[in-house]
């Protein structure tokens, strides 16, 4: 079974000063709220004698999956490929108008692209398959905790966008993929 969890809430108040211009946003850190959010999260008896904790790269999901690491005592892999969605499904940067519009374009396609069209940002069908390899090569595990992204829950399980801290049971056993 795998529990994926929301990153906390972030802390964007240095976005576009410094190094965290860009691509560089998924430096941010969680704030204050976010750190409390994933150590009430970590109480969640669901969580209890996980065998491995997956983390997205960013930092905010890395900082979470550190959080839970140190509440719970288990050891933390990082995955690449647990990374939030693309506005550019070619890993180049977008400015955040161009990345705003192509999340836009996302939404009013409910993540698939139109008919006969091929767009720059990821679809859903490409987010979820990218994550479902990764969560195979854990899947001799009996629980593992996954820290990442709201739209990378939504695109695997189908569900609602999860809120920061929120965690989504997962059973990759019974998915048709």
């Amino acid at each position: 079974m795998f529990y994926f969890i929301r990153h906390g809430q972030t802390d964007y108040s240095e976005r576009n000063t410094k190094i965290y211009q860009g691509f560089e946003v998924n430096l941010s850190r969680l704030s204050p709220t976010g750190i409390q959010q994933i150590k009430e999260a970590a109480r969640d008896k669901r969580l209890k004698d996980a065998d491995i904790i997956l983390s997205s790269p960013y930092t905010r999901a890395l900082q979470t999956a550190a959080i839970l690491s140190k509440e719970l005592g288990i050891e933390i892999a990082v995955e690449t490929d647990l990374h939030e969605w693309l506005a550019n499904k070619n890993y180049r940067y977008e400015d955040d108008d161009t990345a705003e519009k192509a999340y836009r374009d996302f939404a009013d396609n409910q993540g698939v692209y139109p008919n006969g069209e091929q767009k720059l940002w990821e679809d859903t069908a490409t987010m979820r398959n990218r994550v479902i390899n990764v969560l195979r090569r854990y899947s001799h595990y009996k629980k593992v905790i996954v820290a990442c992204h709201g739209m990378m829950m939504q695109a695997v399980t189908g569900g609602s966008h999860p809120q920061n801290g929120e965690i989504v049971e997962f059973d990759l056993l019974n998915e048709t993929v």
